[in-house]
């Protein structure tokens, strides 16, 4: 379904969609930062990080665009374990908060300074992924269509590490530091060095798709990574719920159908934070465990109705 979809998309849903496949990464990868019980609001910043890594590299030092994006990526996670030792001397609130101040700073050094960064226009003109012939398909960096699907398969491969290593005895030592630190502490387990691990890990992949959206459309400017955007993170991941792998991914599924296809169509878009609030509300009221919950119950509820089917069609 996920090859197929785009041929029966315009050309305006196409990049909608490219976009939706890169943001799946990032509150996937802010969920990863979540299960140690630690909730950022410097993600997106991280993932500007590895957006204006990979573009100077591109850009400046003539550096292969793939080969720039993984650096990007790698700059991001330099940049995180620079910022985790401050950061976890502080926990929840506080945590929160810095993380907030340390993205705010980052931001203000693209502003400040032209060289290389840009200042607050960014940068522009970024190299594009280059063409490929493969013979039985030609792949154009500015085709929605072919770079979905590489950002699909990028992204897929992605999904697939984190959830390893959620699944592994990294994941599982994450779960023990959110719910019960000081008996995963007094057990010889490092508190610190875990919430690290993590933040690094999600940060590389955040930063992995701010250079998959950078070299896509072709500019990055500080203001493409600020709280707003944040937020609009936080929305997702809250609302379609944190509790299961796929939670994230529903949330921003469904809050990006909304943003395009309910507020777009009725000329609403610019009530975009106003509506995402209400939802909120509305999902911490109604829903406190997100959608997932309601998938969850939807699912049980079909197979409970499906089993008395199949006994009463036996009797």
């Amino acid at each position: 379904m996920l090859l197929a979809l785009p041929h029966f998309l315009s050309f305006s849903q196409r990049e909608v969609l490219v976009f939706l496949t890169i943001n799946v990464l990032v509150v996937c990868s802010y969920r990863l930062l979540t299960l140690t019980g630690e909730w950022s609001l410097g993600h997106v910043v991280m993932m500007g990080v590895g957006a204006y890594a990979s573009a100077i590299l591109a850009k400046r030092f003539g550096v292969h665009v793939p080969v720039a994006m993984l650096l990007g990526a790698g700059i991001a996670v330099v940049v995180a374990l620079a910022l985790s030792f401050p950061l976890f001397r502080m926990k929840g609130f506080y945590f929160l908060i810095g993380s907030f101040a340390a993205g705010e700073i980052i931001r203000l050094l693209w502003k400040r300074f032209r060289d290389p960064f840009g200042g607050p226009k960014g940068i522009k003109r970024i190299d594009p992924m280059p063409d490929i012939d493969f013979g039985f398909w030609q792949f154009t960096a500015f085709d929605p269509v072919s770079y979905y699907y590489f950002v699909l398969v990028v992204v897929t491969a992605s999904l697939v590490v984190m959830w390893r290593i959620e699944n592994s005895r990294i994941g599982l030592t994450f779960h023990a530091v959110h719910w019960q630190d000081s008996l995963a502490q007094a057990s010889g387990i490092s508190v610190r060095a875990y919430r690290t691990l993590a933040l690094v890990i999600a940060s590389g992949f955040a930063g992995l798709a701010g250079a998959l959206l950078a070299h896509y459309i072709g500019t990055v400017n500080p203001n493409m990574f600020d709280i707003e955007q944040m937020v609009y993170v936080l929305t997702w991941a809250i609302v379609g719920g944190t509790a299961t792998f796929y939670g994230p991914i529903i949330g921003c599924i469904a809050l990006t159908v909304v943003n395009e296809i309910v507020l777009r169509e009725l000329g609403l878009e610019q009530g975009r934070p106003l509506v995402y609030g209400l939802l909120l509300i509305g999902t911490v009221l109604f829903l406190p465990k997100g959608l997932e919950d309601a998938v969850a119950r939807t699912w049980k509820l079909a197979a409970g109705l499906w089993s008395g089917r199949q006994v009463g069609g036996g009797r």
